[in-house]
């Protein structure tokens, strides 16, 4: 007779018992599974702090050239358009949420996550496609002076390409986030930077995309300060 405590969910077994295959071992020493359980998560916990400085010692000069770029289109009045798809919307959403409520003592900046109007996407999956729900609202609220900023874990989301290619022809700047080898996002011209998270596990992917998309936001209000103080050195008057 099967044990329901050990027995999988269906359809749930297979990805699950791969992730965490001491789980479904049958009867176990408990102290051996937390033992196991707590060396899975320090090699998870290793395998992130690896994949950030990969990154960072990659792309970090182009991280800083970036933000400087970004910063200089919100200081020209730009807005900054974000978008995704599933979880990299989450994710499109918080970097929304970072430029518009900083905290305290820093200055909100416009931001938009096409995600976010239901009406909207409903409206043009149902009528054109779901290939188009963010180039067609590029090229409804896109400007010249505006950022596009898309994020995906494969890079080969059909509509986020669309949406490079409208925003780029509108001369926005646009930032592609991806994972693995970046996918069609790194054969495409419509670019202006591309960060890649080198893996082949999602979750990792995931989790430095968080880090590099904060390391942004950081980094534009630190460059948007630097201008200000620059301005109002230069407007003081001679003593």
């Amino acid at each position: 007779m099967t044990d329901a405590g050990t027995t999988p969910i269906p359809g749930q077994a297979g990805s699950v018992e791969s992730l965490y295959p001491f789980l479904y071992a049958g009867a176990s020493d408990v102290g051996a599974v937390l033992e196991e359980v707590r060396r899975s998560t320090v090699a998870k916990a290793e395998e992130i702090i690896e994949l950030r400085r990969r990154v960072l010692d990659r792309d970090g000069g182009r991280l800083l050239a970036c933000a400087g770029d970004m910063a200089d289109r919100f200081a020209a009045g730009g807005r900054l358009f974000a978008f995704g798809n599933g979880g990299s919307s989450s994710d499109a959403q918080q970097l929304v949420t970072l430029f518009l409520n900083p905290g305290p003592g820093a200055r909100p900046l416009p931001a938009y996550g096409l995600t976010n109007d239901g009406a909207v996407l409903t409206a043009l999956c149902n009528d054109i496609g779901v290939e188009v729900v963010f180039s067609r609202q590029i090229a409804a609220f896109g400007a010249k002076r505006d950022i596009a900023v898309g994020l995906s874990t494969s890079g080969n989301s059909a509509n986020l390409l669309r949406a490079f290619d409208e925003a780029s022809r509108r001369g926005m700047l646009t930032v592609g986030i991806a994972g693995y080898d970046g996918g069609k996002m790194a054969e495409i011209d419509s670019l202006d930077y591309l960060f890649v998270a080198p893996s082949a596990s999602v979750h990792r992917i995931q989790e430095a995309q968080t880090t590099m998309y904060h390391a942004l936001w950081e980094l534009t209000l630190g460059q948007l300060q630097k201008e200000v103080a620059t301005l109002c050195a230069s407007e003081s008057p001679v003593s």
